[in-house]
């Protein structure tokens, strides 16, 4: 026993090294907390790495929301009743004091931290008698019912931080209105056509608000139902970008494939459901933005003629679309699908000394026509066919447009132009030249309030015009195109006044002009 016991002593003594004991020791006990940490459900992982000042929502597309403690059990009690999402101001934007931003570790992003309002209070109930009517009446006598209601609202009070009245023709209907829509708006969405014509979103590019558009609406819960017989409207989940993508054979000129497929499955849902035939599509409606959207139509008359259609080339001289009863839809530009609001915001007024911004390729008949009579011919005109290397490397498109008092938006081969909505980005007061466009929501908008329209006959006048407006008058536009801004960001879970939220309140309210009261 006392040898075995003098063997132990000496192997322990003099055998081991202990240096290396002690060091894979470590080794292994640092290595089994990480394991132990990473298996932690989230958030608690974030809140070891990079524990934040407050509680951090789960990361999406868009920049993560900071919510204060004591706002936080309040709001996730609150999103229980209220629609998805709440106001997220943009990053950069002149309005707002600039945000704190958690650095990270090296070769991770960083993640931007936005201070926002809480989400609205639910909608108060309606009373029981007039509850047990909406929901026993069939969609068009509600229809009927809340057009009433509407046209009778009365002047709305200052409760909503989130609505600027100068910009709205009527604050008051659109508030009434809006929320009617929150309460009772119901769609349905087709599920027949494959892919990558149907059901796939197309989420950049100049195009990408027929494919965001999609994509929220396919995603929401409030509005979308599986009830047909409960819609007030029906939506054909094609993508017309992904249409001529798939279809169009390249210089052939001919648009009539694209017409034909969409006449064939317009035809397949009519004789597979009522809806159609029973009012031979003027409940239905598409969301097309590209150029040809308009054109695809023409092998189906019902489809052109009676559907609602949401449009980017929202032309009312090609008698395709119809003012009153179809949508203009908003053109952005989404250059990367997870940042969609990168860029936004410009300078403030005493760092706009550029009178007038275009940049831009000669397509169609107005724009030759503005680079004639103002390329290279003013110093405070800065009109470019394409914005040159010498200029460009000095300062980028951007740039020029959030340095600019004006941003010149001439349509092109179409009406509508990414420019305009550019210009509300960067905070630049728009200034269209396009005589047959209908601008975006503006059956709610008071588009005077915050930009400008010149005839394509005054572009001789340009300057002249520009200048006449008075400095005062100027201040009020720059500042409602900056409070207009948020009604034409997309974000990846919408907010109230969204432009997601914008354009199905135009479709709501096209629907409800086909309501005939007595």
């Amino acid at each position: 026993m006392t040898k075995l016991f003098r063997a132990i002593i000496v192997v322990l003594m003099f055998r081991i090294d202990w240096k290396k004991l002690f060091f894979v020791c470590a080794i292994l006990t640092i290595g089994s907390i990480v394991i132990q940490i990473s298996s932690l459900p989230y958030p608690l992982t974030e809140w070891v790495f990079s524990p934040p000042p407050s509680i951090l929502s789960h990361k999406s597309l868009n920049p993560t929301v900071h919510l204060g403690q004591s706002q936080s059990l309040a709001v996730d009690n609150q999103l229980e009743t209220v629609q998805d999402g709440s106001v997220a101001n943009p990053l950069n934007s002149t309005d707002k004091v600039n945000q704190p931003i958690v650095k990270r570790r090296r070769g991770r992003k960083r993640k931007k931290l936005i201070d926002i309002v809480p989400p609205p209070p639910p909608l108060k109930r309606l009373p029981r008698h007039l509850e047990r009517y909406l929901s026993s009446s069939a969609p068009d006598e509600v229809l009927a019912y809340i057009k009433r209601d509407i046209e009778n609202a009365s002047l709305a009070s200052d409760d909503d931080p989130e609505l600027y009245a100068p910009i709205f023709r009527n604050i008051s209907t659109f508030k009434r209105s809006y929320e009617w829509m929150e309460r009772m708006l119901k769609v349905y969405i087709y599920q027949e056509g494959e892919s990558p014509i149907f059901h796939e979103p197309h989420l950049y590019g100049i195009y990408a608000s027929e494919g965001w558009f999609m994509k929220l609406m396919e995603e929401n819960r409030q509005f979308v139902t599986k009830e047909p017989e409960k819609a007030h409207l029906f939506y054909l989940p094609y993508s017309a970008r992904q249409l001529q993508s798939a279809l169009y054979v390249r210089n052939s000129h001919n648009l009539r494939p694209l017409s034909i497929f969409l006449r064939d499955y317009v035809n397949m849902l009519a004789s597979k459901y009522p809806f159609w035939n029973r009012t031979h599509g003027s409940d239905h409606f598409l969301v097309a933005c590209h150029d040809w959207g308009p054109y695809t139509l023409k092998e189906h008359e019902e489809l052109i003629r009676n559907t609602i259609k949401a449009l980017c080339n929202a032309d009312v001289s090609e008698r395709i679309f119809i003012a009153g009863k179809d949508v203009s839809l908003p053109e952005t530009t989404i250059r990367n699908p997870k940042r969609p609001h990168r860029n936004v915001g410009g300078n403030r007024v005493s760092q706009r000394p550029i009178l007038a911004f275009f940049a831009g390729r000669r397509h169609g008949p107005v724009r030759p026509r503005l680079l004639e009579y103002w390329s290279d011919k003013d110093d405070d005109m800065k009109i470019y066919a394409s914005l040159p290397n010498r200029v460009s490397r000095f300062m980028s498109y951007p740039e020029h447009m959030k340095s600019s008092k004006y941003c010149i938006c001439p349509m092109g081969f179409e009406v509508n132009s990414p420019r305009i909505v550019e210009a509300i980005y960067y905070e630049c007061v728009p200034v269209i030249i396009a005589d047959n466009f209908v601008p975006p929501f503006s059956e709610v908008l008071d588009w005077s309030s915050f930009s400008v329209t010149v005839a394509e006959n005054d572009i001789p006048k340009l300057k002249e015009i520009l200048i006449a407006i008075p400095l005062k008058r100027y201040l009020i536009m720059q500042t409602n195109v900056k409070k207009l801004q948020k009604h034409f960001l997309w974000n990846a879970r919408p907010v109230r006044y969204d432009v997601f939220h914008m354009i199905l309140h135009s479709l709501w309210t096209s629907r409800l002009n086909q309501i005939q009261i007595q």
